[in-house]
């Protein structure tokens, strides 16, 4: 079994490419264009540090053929490539809203597609959850989406704008990933859109690890990805058994062949064949339980700020990434940082003060408390965004 922390301990040694290097790998980050390839070969993704630990990881061509594959036959359905081109022709238009800012594997793999397919490009595009609520909804106006990619949160703070009347877009699809897509929100989305709304489940590690069915079930593509659920022992559980983690085998990549890498999430493997007919296990997966904080501005005004956005201030901006942030009134924000983050507090404050400033929150006040991150006692796990309204 290897973790994040062991990877990212010898990262180089982690590649089949021994001429890799770990520097060459920060310089490519530090300054190549997202999407691009390094040696024009690697797609180079990083993943958040919802361990403390951030990861980096390589994935070859022949991966990123595969992925685009399971994205387009398996997620999308059983469409031809001509089939695809026709529909873009046609006016489809793809919008994914993201927490831009680092070379995350979705927004990246989206603006992969743009440069390999200019012609594709203006079809296809990749707005930034970073800026203020109201210009990203003047955006999507205007590019009028007919699908639309993102977290449930975000999905759910958009279908409040549409509620509004101040976000007119009426796509065919709403696509959620990232987080849990609880059915509370599933449905609000279904009412408010009057589309489909569909799920999967990826990560840096592996891009296209479930997708989901008719039957609402997340079908593993276990021909290419193997999945062990396990207890906190790192015993293989039973279907029907809900773990503690899971542990991740890419099959189709070769230059960081990751072998029961500890991906971190809680999945249940359903014990009966699911329903629709398709052979792939079907699974349950709890994503992401973070919460959106709801702040008053110095005039009243409620503003919504979501907890992949501000995990992505502050690992992007202050490069922080063992730290809680917790709501605390209507007005003020929380930070405790761990020891990994020691010295960090005024860069991170001052990357968090900026982005409320921007987003019209200068009024918020925002402490550093003196404990450190505070796990859950049931799980051990880290939710790094609390509203304490909440719990």
């Amino acid at each position: 079994m290897v973790n994040k922390r062991m990877l990212m301990a010898d990262l180089a040694a982690t590649f089949t490419d021994r001429d890799l290097s770990y520097g060459e790998i920060e310089r490519f980050l530090a300054g190549g264009p997202i999407g691009g390839l390094l040696r024009g070969r690697y797609a180079v993704w990083t993943s958040s540090g919802t361990t403390g630990t951030p990861g980096i990881f390589l994935h070859d061509r022949d991966a990123l053929a595969l992925y685009d594959a399971l994205e387009m036959f398996r997620f999308r359905g059983p469409a031809a490539p001509v089939e695809m081109a026709a529909r873009l022709l046609a006016g489809e238009r793809f919008a994914m809203v993201a927490a831009t800012g680092g070379h995350f594997a979705g927004a990246a793999m989206v603006e992969r597609m743009r440069r390999a397919y200019p012609w594709l490009a203006s079809n296809l595009r990749v707005f930034s959850l970073l800026q203020p609520l109201a210009e990203l909804v003047e955006e999507l106006n205007t590019f009028r989406p007919t699908l639309l990619a993102t977290y449930p949160t975000a999905a759910d703070l958009l279908a409040g704008e549409k509620a509004a009347g101040r976000l007119s877009i009426a796509p065919s699809e709403v696509w959620t990933g990232g987080e849990c897509l609880v059915p509370a929100t599933r449905a609000r989305l279904k009412q408010v859109f009057g589309c489909r709304v569909r799920n999967s489940y990826g990560s840096s590690e592996f891009l296209s690890i479930a997708a989901e069915c008719s039957h609402g079930a997340l079908h593993a593509n276990a021909d290419w990805v193997i999945l062990e659920p396990v207890d906190a022992n790192y015993h293989v559980l039973d279907p029907g058994e809900t773990s503690a983690s899971v542990l991740l085998t890419n099959l189709a990549n070769g230059i960081q062949p990751l072998i029961r890498y500890d991906l971190g999430d809680s999945i249940t493997v359903l014990p009966a064949p699911c329903e629709c007919g398709n052979p792939l296990p079907a699974m349950r997966v709890e994503g992401r339980h973070d919460d959106a904080v709801a702040l008053e501005s110095a005039d009243g005004r409620s503003i919504t700020l979501l907890p992949l956005v501000l995990e992505t201030v502050l690992e992007e901006d202050a490069h922080v990434h063992d730290f809680q942030l917790i709501q605390r009134g209507s007005d003020r924000l929380v930070l405790r940082l761990g020891r990994e983050a020691e010295g960090a507090a005024p860069r991170a404050c001052a990357a968090l003060r900026d982005y409320l400033h921007t987003n019209g929150l200068a009024n918020t006040r925002l402490e550093v408390a003196a404990e450190p991150p505070q796990r859950e006692a049931a799980s051990g796990k880290l939710r790094r965004v609390i509203c304490a309204a909440h719990h």
